[in-house]
Formats: structure tokens, sequence, C-alpha cells
């Protein structure tokens, strides 16, 4: 697997899990609001804007983290909906965000973002195992 593959891959083990937490609100409320688990909105926010992406820019991940311009402008709809659910919370506290009119469409906007790119990487999955099979025939 060459590098570039490598680090698609690593960056997406992360920016995949965090989207699907934003799409998934009975994930939300069993560990954001669980003092006993690590994860929290907080750090599905860092994932998205710090570590492995930039969902206020998006485009400079694009063959980084991101597979398609499809994923690049749901990241950046998604952008818009968390700014304006935080926008609603200025507690910032996960559950306020949870309870905000605006976080239907972050869970929205994420379910979309979700569903592209489990698909791009599946798509990416098989086109590697073809690859594969065309080079062992």
């Amino acid at each position: 697997m060459d590098d570039d593959r490598v680090i698609m891959a690593r960056a997406r083990t992360h920016l995949v899990p965090a989207v699907l937490a934003l799409a998934n609100p009975p994930w939300q409320r069993d560990v954001w609001l669980d003092p006993e688990v690590f994860e929290d909105l907080g750090y599905v926010i860092h994932t998205l804007y710090d570590d492995f992406c930039d969902a206020e820019h998006p485009e400079r991940y694009l063959g980084i983290g991101l597979r398609s311009e499809e994923e690049v402008v749901l990241l950046r709809e998604l952008d818009r909906a968390l700014t304006v659910a935080e926008d609603q919370a200025p507690g910032g506290f996960d559950a306020e965000m949870l309870r905000v009119e605006g976080w239907a469409e972050v869970v929205a906007v994420a379910g979309r973002l979700a569903q592209v790119m489990v698909a791009n990487d599946l798509g990416e999955l098989l086109a590697l195992q073809e690859a594969r099979g065309a080079a062992e025939a």
C-alpha cells in the first residue's frame, strides 16, 4: 500500500467515527453525557477541526482525509450547522448542545456525510480488492 493510502486510511479511522457520532443521537446521550466515558462532543470537534481535518476549510484535506468533493461540501455544511448550534448554546456543554434547536440540523448533515464517507470507503476497499485479484491472476 502506498504512503498516500496509508495516510488517508489513518485519517479516516478517526474522521468517520467522529461523523458517525454526530449522526447518532442515542450514542450522544449514552456516551457523551456519561462522565465515566472519555469521548464527548469536545473530542469529536477536536478530531474534525484540529487533529485530522479542518471543518472550516475542508478543501485543504481533499486527498488527505477526505475522498471526494462531495465530502468537502458536506463537511463545510456540517461546520455551518455546528456553528449555529454552538451559537444557540452559549455554555457549550454537551447536554445543552444536544437540546438546542439547531442540533437536529447537525445530526441530519452528519448523517448525510457519514453515508457518503462510508460509501466512498467501501468503494475504495472494493477497488483495492479488485486490484489485488487482478495482480494475482
